[in-house]
């Protein structure tokens, strides 16, 4: 079991925001103060089924009395919002972890374009939050499948910024993304955000490059499958430094389940390689990295990996658990 740090929550407010979206808003058991976070950082809920799973806050940096998450029922749940909808209560008690973000904000852009797809607006709604207590310049591009798909759309108006709505079913289809992110010149000093669906954001990545957009982040929600290296290895020996533990990973077993079961102080949260929760500190050897979550700059630097989905290139791995 881990010994990263959590959080003792409670349930203040549960709100329907649009079909199939609820927000969750959680405040300290006992009162007082959560940690303060940045815009773009997401929080982990421990849910009454045991399952754990990571979310984006989208309420003002600034509130530390408070954490408000939006959580979309998937169709194709494993479980983790389908438990949101239909277990969490008001008043009941949670375990949450510290905010993490995978998603940084470049406060001093001289311009941000904030793209959204559906459940995606709740990350960079809060950059836009914050990017409005700044003064700094800054748009919307809202994406949804339709206007009664689309949450917290009155808190985005009331940023007073320009915003442009795509509705799917108005539109007759997706966005394009070549149009719209076409609109203005390159500019190094400009930042894109993008967070939705996955075949959105594979469309936001590639428009971008090839509009000469340099300054573009994402974050998923769900993974890409990263196969293993031509180099990796099938087989290859572990040692975890600080608990003193020796063992081998093979083809029968991977990394991450050896870690499992030698109960490691390891976090695991979506264990897709997204979420960042397993971040864990490479000592010795050379990760085959397959997460979404570092850089290509962070995976070529090789100090840390997500041990959930990664696996190995050298005969040893070294790693500071």
């Amino acid at each position: 079991m881990s010994t990263a740090t959590t959080l003792q929550a409670w349930v203040h407010t549960l709100r329907h925001e649009a079909d199939d979206i609820i927000s969750v808003e959680l405040r300290p058991v006992g009162g007082g103060s959560f940690p303060a976070f940045e815009a773009g950082s997401h929080i982990d809920l421990h849910l009454p089924n045991g399952l754990i799973r990571s979310y984006s806050l989208f309420n003002d940096s600034g509130e530390t009395h408070r954490y408000v998450v939006g959580v979309l029922k998937d169709k194709a749940s494993r479980g983790g919002s389908r438990c949101v909808h239909e277990q969490l209560r008001v008043g009941m008690r949670l375990t949450i972890s510290a905010p993490r973000n995978n998603f940084p904000l470049h406060e001093d852009a001289s311009h941000s374009v904030l793209v959204a797809g559906g459940i995606g607006i709740t990350p960079v709604l809060c950059m836009g939050k914050r990017l409005k207590t700044l003064g700094r310049s800054f748009e919307f591009l809202y994406c949804a499948r339709s206007r009664a798909s689309a949450a917290f759309v009155a808190e985005v108006e009331a940023l007073g910024v320009p915003v442009t709505w795509h509705f799917d079913d108005e539109q007759g289809g997706p966005p394009d993304l070549q149009a719209l992110l076409g609109r203005r010149a390159p500019a190094a000093t400009e930042h894109y955000y993008a967070c939705g669906p996955t075949v959105m954001l594979d469309n936001f990545e590639k428009t971008a490059a090839r509009l000469g957009h340099t300054q573009a982040h994402i974050e998923r929600f769900a993974a890409v499958e990263v196969a293993a290296s031509a180099d990796a290895r099938q087989s290859f020996t572990v040692e975890l430094r600080r608990s003193g533990q020796t063992f081998e990973v093979t083809p029968d077993k991977t990394l991450h389940q050896c870690l499992i079961e030698l109960k490691a102080d390891v976090p695991f949260s979506c264990e897709e390689g997204i979420c960042g929760s397993c971040e864990t500190r490479v000592l010795e050897g050379v990760p085959d990295h397959r997460d979404s979550v570092l850089t290509a700059a962070e995976q070529a630097r090789n100090e840390v990996m997500m041990v959930c989905v990664s696996g190995c290139k050298s005969s040893r791995l070294v790693l500071d658990v």
